[in-house]
């Protein structure tokens, strides 16, 4: 990572792991799991490198977090980022993403949450069970539509006391919806205006890098930060994956990422991070 000039990795987490709950064995979850994550972030911090914490998969009530749903659960979301924020809050180089890709929901219950049917935890509520720690980093908040769409997330802002508070906006070329330049001009250029915005996933399925090229360039241009989905070795048809090999060796596509990152130069408005996302370590 470091010979790509990567200086961000994006680490998913679960919540089942994290907690130790719904009856996960205790020699893989609860504190096993969190020193295994803090030793990550150590390893990750000793090359210079931030973390952005995100929580990936979680799950209502007695269900196993086994999946992505539509977004994190009143029942644990809040104690998992309580439990997080606890854990992380004297580590100024860690960032905290509050849940990935929110989905299937309006703008009113992405803040303050609702009932779809089960319970959710608006991004409200988890900014708050951070706050509450004493963590001070920023948070990041992903639009609706799997972060795709950020065209009323100022308008939806959760409040912050400590005016910390990112916006989280992921791209693919999948035809989801915002792949283009005049949507990011009009959308998520609007939003930088006001906020950071973070790019927490970018990538393309085709194995090429036209995609990505396009966007890195749009988002240096603007002062937009970006994490390339993802760091593994898997083939194109399963998920855009930067490396042939797990030796760092990059894909077809992950050669248009390296090659940006080897030659960018960020613009000093522009946030230190980007340019990696790692996959969930379960």
């Amino acid at each position: 990572m470091v010979a790509w000039h990567v200086n961000a990795v994006r680490l998913p987490l679960n919540e089942d792991c994290w907690l130790g709950i719904n009856g996960l064995p205790l020699r893989y979850s609860a504190a096993v799991y969190r020193a295994a994550i803090h030793r990550w972030v150590a390893e990750l911090h000793g090359a210079g490198i931030y973390v952005l914490l995100n929580l990936h998969v979680a799950a209502p009530g007695k269900e196993r977090s086994l999946h992505e749903i539509e977004m994190a659960d009143a029942d644990h979301g809040p104690a998992f980022w309580s439990s997080v924020a606890t854990g992380f809050r004297d580590d100024p180089a860690v960032v905290f993403d509050l849940y990935n890709e929110p989905k299937h929901i309006d703008w009113a219950c992405w803040r303050n949450g609702c009932s779809i049917p089960y319970r959710i935890a608006g991004m409200q509520s988890l900014l708050e069970a951070v706050r509450r720690t004493g963590a001070t980093q920023p948070a990041i908040s992903d639009g609706i539509d799997y972060a795709n769409d950020l065209f009323r997330w100022l308008e939806y802002e959760p409040r912050d006391p400590r005016g910390q508070f990112v916006a989280g906006f992921h791209t693919y070329h999948d035809g989801l919806g915002c792949e283009g330049t005049a949507c990011w001009n009009h959308t998520v250029a609007a939003v930088a205006q006001h906020v950071p915005v973070i790019s927490g996933e970018i990538g393309e399925f085709d194995c090429a890098h036209r995609f990505v090229d396009r966007y890195m360039r749009w988002a240096d241009a603007h002062s937009v930060s970006y994490l390339a989905w993802a760091w593994n070795a898997y083939s194109c048809a399963h998920e855009p994956s930067l490396l042939r090999t797990l030796n760092g060796t990059p894909s077809n596509y992950g050669i248009g990422v390296y090659d940006h990152l080897r030659h960018a130069r960020p613009s000093s408005s522009q946030a230190e991070m980007g340019m990696a996302s790692e996959p969930s370590p379960t």
